[in-house]
C-alpha cells in the first residue's frame, strides 16, 4: 500500500491508500447508489459522467481511499437530491441481523467469553453493502463466518484494556452489525466497570449507522451516543467536527469497528492510546494492509 504523509493537528497521517482494484469497486458502488437514488436514466448517465471525471482527477497513486469514496458518494447525493440512497438497505440490514439474533444468542449461551462476543460483533461486519453487492446471500455468509476463528486475535490485550480504563470510545460502522455491537456493548457493560461512548455518522453515507439507527436498535441502553460531526466513508481525520476531534484526541481507549474506520485510523500515530480494530477483511487492499487473507476476521491491537 502506498504511503504519503500529511500533518493534521496532533497526528501524523498516513492514510490507507487506494489499490488498483479500488477503481472497479468505486464504479460498482456508484452504479448501485445511482440506482437507489433515482429512476431517471438520463440523470444517472449525466451523474456517472461526473463520477468518472471526479475519479479521473482523484483516483491516483497516493489517494486516500476514504476521502475518495466520501467525495464520490457526496457527489451522487448532491446531484440526485437524494440524501440517503441506502435508507431501505439500512433497514434491511437491521432486519437481517434481528432475524439472526435467536441463533446468535444460542451460540453465546454455550460460550459467553469476551472472545465469542467480539467474534459475533465482527461477524456482523459482513452486513456491508458497500463491500458486497446487493445480490450477495448475506444469510449464508453470516452462517459460514460463525464457524470461523479470528485470523488475528488480541483478545487478551482487549481484556486487559477493558480492566484498566474508565472510558471507552466505540466507533460503530454499518447498520445491521450494530445489532451485534449491542450484544458486545452489553457484555462490556456487565463485566467491566467502564463508561462507553458510541460514535455514529452525523448524516447518511452508504449504509453507515447514524443517530436514528443507533437509537432504533437501542445502543443508548449501554452507552452515550455522539456523532463524528460529518458523513465520511469511515473516518477522515481532518473532516471530523472540531468537537468530536477534540473528544477523539482525548480518548485513551478506542474500539474501531469495520473496514472504513480501520482504513482511516490504522495509520494514525497513537503514541499513548489503546486502539483496537474489529473487522472482517472484505477486499484485497484491506487484506494486504493487515497481512491476512481476504475474508478473515480480525481483532487487532494497534502497536504503540
Amino acid at each position: 500500500i502506498w504511503g504519503i504523509r500529511f500533518e493534521f493537528y496532533r497526528y501524523e497521517v498516513n492514510f490507507m491508500k487506494v489499490y488498483y482494484e479500488c477503481g472497479a469497486c468505486y464504479l460498482r458502488q456508484a452504479k448501485e447508489a445511482l440506482n437507489l437514488a433515482s429512476d431517471d436514466d438520463d440523470l444517472k448517465l449525466k451523474i456517472m459522467e461526473d463520477v468518472i471525471k471526479f475519479l479521473s482527477k482523484n483516483f491516483k497513486k497516493g489517494a486516500s481511499s476514504n476521502a475518495t469514496g466520501s467525495g464520490m458518494h457526496k457527489l451522487i447525493m448532491d446531484e440526485t437530491g437524494c440524501n440517503d440512497p441506502y435508507n431501505e438497505k439500512k433497514h434491511l440490514g437491521n432486519e437481517i441481523a434481528k432475524n439472526l439474533l435467536p441463533q446468535v444468542k444460542e451460540i453465546l449461551k454455550k460460550d459467553d467469553s469476551l472472545e465469542n462476543y467480539v467474534k459475533i460483533s465482527i461477524v456482523g461486519n459482513i452486513l456491508d453493502f458497500g463491500a458486497f453487492g446487493f445480490d450477495t446471500d448475506i444469510n449464508s455468509l453470516l452462517n459460514d463466518y460463525l464457524g470461523k476463528d479470528l485470523a488475528i486475535n488480541d483478545v487478551n490485550s482487549l481484556d486487559y484494556a477493558l480492566k484498566n480504563h474508565d472510558e471507552l470510545l466505540y466507533l460503530v460502522d454499518n447498520t445491521g452489525e450494530i445489532v451485534f455491537d449491542k450484544l458486545l456493548l452489553e457484555k462490556i457493560k456487565e463485566d467491566y466497570d467502564i463508561h462507553i461512548t458510541v460514535a455514529v455518522k452525523h448524516n447518511p453515507i452508504l449504509n453507515d449507522a447514524c443517530m436514528e439507527d443507533a437509537l432504533e436498535v437501542g445502543l443508548d441502553e449501554f452507552a452515550d451516543l455522539i456523532t463524528i460531526g460529518t458523513n465520511t466513508v469511515g473516518v477522515v481525520y481532518n473532516s471530523l467536527s472540531d468537537d468530536f476531534r477534540d473528544f477523539f484526541d482525548k480518548s485513551d481507549f478506542i474500539i474501531s469497528k469495520g473496514m472504513g474506520n480501520y482504513e482511516g485510523l490504522s495509520e494514525l500515530d497513537f503514541p499513548t492510546q489503546d486502539v483496537f480494530y474489529l473487522l472482517c477483511s472484505k477486499c484485497k487492499a484491506n487484506a494486504l494492509s493487515l497481512d491476512v487473507a481476504n475474508g478473515d476476521m480480525v481483532l487487532l491491537k494497534f502497536k504503540n
